[in-house]
């Protein structure tokens, strides 16, 4: 168990005076150090962090707390720019590349007195669903080491499940965050898009990718998701939004929907299937209507999104050429070689999987039949759920149709990593927004895990229902 399972829980330490910021950050990193076997961390803030608590202590000492995070210890992935600081999206082509800048999210988090302890490991680029696709190698889940802790911000999670810190910012492109949360038994949030400014965000799929969080409880992720929400004028994407710390009445009975198709798909795991239908008699046991309603797009869920994606990671990844910055091959002799050895060198090879399928959906041959077609049926996607969303307060789904799998166990098919997302990738279709939560498994170390969806922009709504549910209803 963590030394404190909630933000809450810390504060009040605090105030009693059991814990001091300065001691707190020491306890995660000698928790770093007892789990290195892990592979969580890539970069330690040390000195940075001793010298935050202690003055965020003085602060306290002299002027109160303040902040709605003071004292927050928490990791980043390394796909989030911090000032001064090594970023590298865990991959080779941008190895020794500092940041000049903190990103936008993280920088509201420090103004309200966090504590950022490290950058952690990840699926490089974000490309992965088990985080074995980095650099630096595989992060072992620290339930089981010799299974996956899910990807692509599968070192967030780790790294709160092995008590190095008391959530992790992570981002959340087809399930990023969700899944690993799921295959950490935590708690893992992906914000409406546009909730969370991607300035200082390495991208991937630009008109996917949203910043995230993990953590035990769903009152410590929703508070970490409201401060970094906001409109940004470095990102002209952003939109003002209200507090989603707004409570509704916990008395109030709300319209639940869950797709037919999830629960009858072949891929799901018959014990995940029956936590989900448990889910579904608990909530109607509570007074909620539950229903059933059709999806008729299930089945192109996937496809739509890598396609999408991989079309997106193709531009965006074009940057990394050896020229500017990054890798570069210092043996090339002209400008063509340089491009070629520089990104040969610097990529591996899930990266140029989905650069390559991304350069052929785009090219002038196919991109009506495979581009143009994925984002016709993306609006479709986006439309059915908000015909949904007009009769129904929330969506209910199993976050993985699947438990975590042994390290190594997809590296063969990829394609079996590929469709462990179905159910997640839907929320970043539509834009909207999604809370991963744990259910307790009787007879597997790994618990089964549900995420519920809300309508862009209803995150007020959506986390007071994921707190009421993961503290009353399971």
């Amino acid at each position: 168990m963590p030394k404190y399972a909630s933000y809450n829980d810390f504060k009040s330490a605090y105030q009693q005076g059991d814990i001091s910021c300065e001691a707190m950050v020491q306890y995660y990193l000698d928790k770093i150090e007892e789990t290195k076997a892990f592979n969580i961390y890539i970069e330690i803030y040390k000195q940075d962090a001793l010298a935050r608590a202690i003055e965020l202590d003085k602060e306290a000492k002299t002027s109160g707390i303040r902040g709605k995070l003071f004292g927050a210890v928490l990791s980043i992935k390394d796909n989030i720019c911090y000032a001064g600081k090594e970023v590298t999206a865990s991959s080779k082509i941008l190895e020794g590349f500092t940041s000049t800048y903190t990103a936008t999210a993280i920088q509201k988090l420090e103004d309200e007195g966090a504590i950022i302890i490290g950058r952690v490991n990840c699926d490089e680029f974000g490309m992965g669903s088990d985080n074995s696709h980095s650099v630096y190698g595989p992060v072992k889940n620290p339930i089981d080491p010799e299974y996956v802790p899910g990807g692509s911000s599968g070192g967030c999670a780790a790294s709160v499940y092995a008590d190095t810190c008391l959530a992790s910012i992570g981002t959340d492109t087809g399930g990023s965050v969700r899944q690993p949360a799921a295959f950490c038994n935590l708690v893992g949030a992906k914000p409406s898009y546009g909730q969370i400014s991607r300035y200082g965000i390495i991208a991937y799929a630009s008109s996917f990718d949203q910043v995230g969080a993990i953590g035990y409880q769903v009152s410590t992720v929703a508070k970490l998701i409201e401060v970094m929400s906001g409109y940004d004028e470095m990102d002209a994407t952003t939109v003002q939004v209200p507090s989603i710390q707004e409570k509704f009445d916990p008395k109030r009975k709300v319209k639940i929907a869950y797709l037919k198709e999830a629960i009858t798909s072949e891929g799901l795991d018959i014990e995940i299937k029956e936590s989900f239908t448990g889910l579904l008699d608990k909530l109607k046991a509570d007074g909620h209507t539950v229903d059933a309603v059709p999806f008729e797009y299930t089945d192109l869920l996937v496809s739509t999104y890598y396609v999408l994606t991989t079309a997106e990671a193709s531009s965006n990844l074009s940057r990394y050429d050896g020229i500017r910055y990054g890798h570069r091959n210092m043996e090339a002799t002209n400008l063509e070689d340089i491009y070629t050895q520089s990104r040969t060198e610097g990529f591996g090879d899930e990266v140029k999987r989905r650069i390559m399928l991304g350069t052929f959906v785009l090219s002038a041959s196919y991109y009506d039949a495979y581009y143009t077609q994925a984002q016709k049926i993306r609006r479709l996607i986006r439309d059915r759920m908000m015909e949904i969303f007009a009769d129904y307060d929330f969506v209910v789904l199993p976050t993985s149709p699947v438990f975590p799998w042994k390290i190594g166990g997809h590296d063969q098919d990829p394609l079996a990593s590929y469709l462990s997302d179905i159910f997640t990738v839907l929320t970043n279709l539509f834009g909207g927004a999604a809370v991963s939560i744990p259910v307790e498994n009787r007879t597997k170390k790994f618990n089964a895990s549900f995420q519920i969806l809300s309508a862009p922009h209803k995150e007020y709504d959506l986390f007071s229902l994921a707190d009421l549910i993961q503290n009353k209803i399971l």
